[in-house]
Formats: C-alpha cells, structure tokens, sequence
C-alpha cells in the first residue's frame, strides 16, 4: 500500500472533491430525507473560502482519495468551534478508498494544523447512528463525547459533540 499524502486542495480539484464527498456521504446513508445538504457539501469553493479544504491523495499516483474541511471558530462553517478552538466539517473518504488510512491522516493534519495555530481543541460533530468506523477513528484520535455541545439542525438529525485537547506546540 503506498503513502496517502495530505495537501491542501487545488481549485482545479473542487469539482472532484463535490462528487467525491457527496459519494461518500450518499453510502454512508447520511443524505437520505435531507434536503439541500447534498448542495451544501458539494459547495467546495465556499469551503474553501472560508476555510482550508484539505484533500488526502494516493502519494504514488496521485488519485484524490478523500477530504476534509478545516475551520477556526467564527468561520460561517464553524459549527461547535468556541474562542482558540478548530473545528473540521465534511470529512469524506472515496468508499472504494476506504481502510487505506485517508481518513487518519486527513484529521490528523487537522489536528496539526490547530497545534501551529495555537488552538486549545479540536471539535467536531458526528451524526448519531450513522458511521461507525467514524466514531472509531475519532475514539482511536482520543476524541471524547461532550454531550453538551449535541444538537439537532432539523428534526430526526442529531448530532453529537466530540473534543480532543491540544497539547500546545513548543516554541
């Protein structure tokens, strides 16, 4: 298996990156009875506007193999991100990429990039029911549930709060 690399993503990209979360989002079950999401996800220029959409590629060939948004508090897509915490939103992984370590090495440059920019946490929020090897990966990453930042942005979604503590860089 070769390297999965972690960069940020190419303008050019934005287009298979729309296909590739919404793909993944579709099989995961997650856009069943929802209505715009699908559009919400696919807006990777928005994203990156106002964060950093990271994509996680195969190192030898090149192939776009999932990506992730990063945001700082206060950003439109910041949704459980308080004051000197990060948050990250829309993690997808290409389900024929899936076990090959897109998904860890997409939040762990996550979690690197809140450390350089002195952030104290990480927050994310999960779907309740949906993606277990999701709420694995984030255990494993020492994600912890804080149940009270749970929240439901429309009836029958609930999400549930999850928060790993940074250690600051050294300086």
């Amino acid at each position: 298996m070769t390297a999965v690399l972690v960069r940020r993503a190419a303008a050019a990209e934005f287009a298979a990156v729309a296909r590739l979360t919404v793909a993944a989002y579709e099989a995961d079950g997650q856009l069943k009875g929802e209505s715009g999401y699908a559009g919400v996800l696919a807006d990777v220029a928005s994203r990156a506007a106002d964060g950093e959409v990271l994509v996680a590629v195969d190192g030898a060939t090149g192939v776009l193999l999932g990506s992730v948004t990063f945001v700082r508090s206060g950003s439109p897509y910041a949704e459980l991100a308080g004051p000197g915490e990060a948050e990250f939103r829309m993690l997808a992984v290409d389900p024929a990429a899936q076990g090959r370590g897109a998904g860890a090495a997409l939040v762990r440059a996550c979690l690197s990039r809140a450390v350089a920019q002195g952030c104290t946490a990480v927050v994310i929020c999960v779907r309740s029911g949906f993606a277990d090897t999701a709420h694995r990966l984030y255990a494993g990453l020492g994600f912890v549930r804080t149940p009270e930042r749970d929240w439901s942005p429309l009836p029958g979604v609930e999400l549930l709060g999850l928060r790993r503590e940074l250690t600051p860089a050294p300086a």
